[in-house]
This record gives structure tokens, sequence and C-alpha cells, in this order.
């Protein structure tokens, strides 16, 4: 690619991200003036990105708030502990290297073979808020994307018979931590793509030789053959995790269906675009065309 079309394309991808997590801090209320925020950095693609774009947001955004990054070293046999640090220093952000050996505890509780990642992200978040509250942080903010976030409603469906995706903001269960989602809005297509633009020194995530989590990868496969062939139904998933109609589900600790009763006396019957037409095409005599059978939640068929 040209040089000059090269770097148009790349500002048009940069000013999208910034446009996204702008709007995604705006609708949630993520950032407030005199925030602390706590930019958790393990050295990927997303985390990166994220650190970059608020970094820019920060130097126009109508509030001021601070930016730390932390990293966890979780001493994991050749982890280049050197890259952040450097990375950090250059860009003249502060930060700090926790060094937690949570690596050989996951070790020696996790069976050879079998996947590591539930217990070491345990150990990492408790490690991460403690460290947050010690130093008084007002948000910690990670670097999930949408994709991660329809992918874990699909991993929580499927297989945890939960209707549950990731928030974009959320309090710990300790109500201790507040942590923010800035990238919510993102696709990772385009953290990837601005990621190899950025030429950031990515530090690989398969260090300590677990076994890939292959149900999310089953999931992120689904989705990838999704969006190609279905043009729109990821955005149409994600879109249905901010419209839930908790009446049209069956959770009755959203919805009091037991306490449901016939209210005819208080309300107008609205009309109903559907009466005409049915009144036409079907004998009076052989059904009763009452308000609730032409009801807008009844489906029916003019074939």
């Amino acid at each position: 690619m040209p040089k000059d079309k090269h770097t148009y394309s790349h500002n048009k991808l940069r000013k999208r991200l910034r446009r996204q997590v702008g709007a995604a801090i705006t609708d949630f209320n993520m950032i407030e003036n005199g925030d602390r925020i706590m930019v958790c950095l393990s050295g990927g693609k997303d985390s990166y990105t994220l650190l970059d774009i608020l970094l820019g947001l920060q130097k126009s955004a109508p509030v001021r708030f601070e930016l730390f990054a932390v990293n966890l070293d979780q001493k994991q046999p050749g982890f280049p502990a050197e890259v952040l640090p450097a990375y950090l220093q250059q860009l003249g952000v502060p930060y700090h290297i926790i060094e937690r050996d949570t690596y050989s505890v996951v070790k020696r509780v996790i069976p050879e073979g079998k996947t590591t990642c539930g217990l070491c992200s345990r150990l990492r978040r408790g490690t991460l808020y403690g460290y947050a509250e010690a130093h008084g942080f007002t948000k910690i903010a990670l670097g999930h994307h949408r994709d991660d976030m329809i992918e874990t409603l699909f991993l929580n469906l499927f297989y945890g018979g939960k209707l549950k995706a990731m928030p974009p903001k959320l309090r710990s269960d300790d109500g201790r931590n507040l942590l923010i989602r800035p990238l919510a809005y993102c696709r990772e297509k385009d953290i990837r793509r601005y990621a190899e633009d950025r030429q950031f020194p990515i530090i690989p995530c398969n260090l300590c030789g677990s076994q890939a989590n292959l149900q999310r990868q089953a999931i992120k496969d689904m989705l990838t053959a999704w969006d190609k062939q279905f043009p729109g139904r990821i955005e149409n998933i994600f879109a249905a995790i901010q419209n839930v109609a908790p009446s049209q589900l069956a959770d009755q600790n959203l919805f009091d269906f037991k306490g449901l009763e016939l209210n005819r006396d208080t309300t107008t019957p609205a009309q109903n675009p559907n009466r005409e037409w049915l009144e036409e095409a079907i004998d009076p005599g052989q059904i009763f065309l009452s308000d609730n059978f032409l009801s807008d939640d009844v489906e029916l068929s003019r074939d």
C-alpha cells in the first residue's frame, strides 16, 4: 500500500476507535473529573491500544483524569520483563510492575494438560484489585472489546446456562473497585490492524504453555463464520445486549410474572392495524376476534 494511502487509512481507523471509545465512556459514565485510572497492561494488542487511545483522549477531554499503567509479572518462563518498562519510559507514562509468582501456584494446582486460564485469571484479578485499592485508584481500565463481550455471552449461554455477557462497567462483588472497558464498542479486527500499524512491542500470550481455551475458540470460530456469511449479524447481537426486555424472557427475579393481572378497566384498547384485513379474511362466525387475539405480539401468516 502506498505510504499516503496507508497514512490515510490509519488516521481513519484511529478516528473511528477514538470515536467509539469516547462514545462508550460517555454512555456509561466511565471517566469522571479527578479520576485516577489504573490501566492494566498485559503486553497484548488490546491493552496497548487501550492505553494509546486513552492517552490521546486525555489531551482533549473536558475532564481531568490521571492514567497509570500497571503490569502483573506472573513469572512465566521466558517473559520478556524489559519490554513494558522500556515502552512506558519512552512514552513518559507512570507505571508499576507487580511481581507475583502466580505461575508456580497455577502449575502446582492444575493437573498437567488442563487449561490454566480460569485459576490464573482469578489470581491476577485479586492481585490487581488489591493494588488498585491500596494505591487509591478510582477506576481499573481493562482492554476487553466488543468481540470479547459477545463471545462471553455465548460461552455463558452454551456452557453455563446463563444469559450473561461482559458489562462495559462493573463494580466488584465487594464493592471496593470499579472496572471499566472503554473498548466495549470496538471491533477486534480494528484493534488488530491498529496495533500492527502502531507496531506495539507485543508480548506473546502463550508463554505459560497452557492449552488454548477450546470453548472460547469454538465460539470465536462460530462468530467469525457468521460475520462472513451473514453481514450485520454480529452488530445485531451486540445491539440485543443493549436492548433487553425482561418481560419477554422467563427470569422471575427480573419480572413479576406471578403478579400479572388483567387490566381491562383502566386502559383503552389500542387500534390494531391487523383487525381490518383479518375481519375481511376470516368468517366472524368461525372465530371470535378479540383484542387479545389480534395483539401485535401474535404472529399471523397471510399465506
